[in-house]
């Protein structure tokens, strides 16, 4: 009934309280949010659910196959759940949409403003080198960008030293908000991922603050000196950027 009302009305958001929590995983800890295909797939490989995911789980998909932008599973019982569901980005429940919620691709011009939105207060730190609205504007190609639910939560620069068969990873930053979410390293791997595809050999990275993030993840210690040449000739030794590189 509430499935096809909402059909009817063409709805934006459909609403099921449920005696559960939201969709539980193997863990038995909540999914925050489910494409329609992600959802199918966990009503057909799952051993166990609760009767009434069973139930409303088939309903959010219909219903986000049919035209429902939305979906939302959550508990009936918690004070405060639907507010906490649509008003806060973590939300409390299952969220259930037809396509995925977080996009990484290519920046274009009209990203611009988003891209320093978050990248501004961290050059304020001295995290990040400025860059003019010009110049990000002109280098703009060079981006990746994370999106999440129509906001830019991240974003990553390639620029290419062909001559060297190297790029530089620069401007890489996340939202404060989204942090803890692996959107760090989906933007590393995507960076590495076009690297390669370019043909270059390594990538390195000038970091004051960020040296462990990287090493972490196959960065290894090196110097100005085994920079670019051209790259060299910008180095900044006020700033004392720590050097890293890795193989690819």
């Amino acid at each position: 009934m509430g499935t096809q009302a909402a059909l009817e009305l063409a709805a934006d958001k459909l609403i099921f309280l449920m005696n559960t929590e939201g969709v539980p995983d193997k863990g038995r800890t909540i999914h925050n949010a489910l494409t329609v295909n992600e959802a199918r797939q966990v009503l057909d490989k799952a051993k166990k659910l609760p009767e009434d995911v069973t139930y409303y789980l088939p309903c959010a998909i219909t219903a986000c196959t049919q035209g429902v932008k939305r979906a939302h599973l959550i508990s009936r019982h918690r004070d405060g759940a639907l507010l906490s569901e649509l008003f806060t980005r973590e939300g409390v429940g299952t969220l259930i949409t037809p396509a995925p919620l977080e996009t990484l691709r290519p920046a274009t011009i009209d990203d611009v403003g988003g891209i320093l939105g978050l990248i501004e207060p961290l050059e304020r730190e001295g995290i990040l080198v400025r860059r003019s609205r010009e110049l990000l504007e002109m280098e703009v190609e060079r981006f990746l960008v994370l999106e999440s639910d129509g906001v830019i939560a991240g974003c990553a620069a390639l620029y290419p030293f062909p001559e060297e068969q190297a790029a530089e990873l620069a401007c890489m930053a996340v939202s404060q908000e989204f942090r803890g979410r692996g959107f760090g390293e989906r933007l590393l791997a995507e960076a590495e991922k076009r690297g390669k595809k370019a043909g270059f050999k390594k990538l390195f990275v000038l970091t004051t603050r960020t040296e462990h993030w990287f090493e972490e993840r196959g960065f290894v210690d090196s110097s100005p000196d085994h920079l670019p040449k051209s790259k060299q000739a910008l180095y900044n030794y006020k700033r004392k950027s720590k050097v890293l590189q890795k193989s690819l």
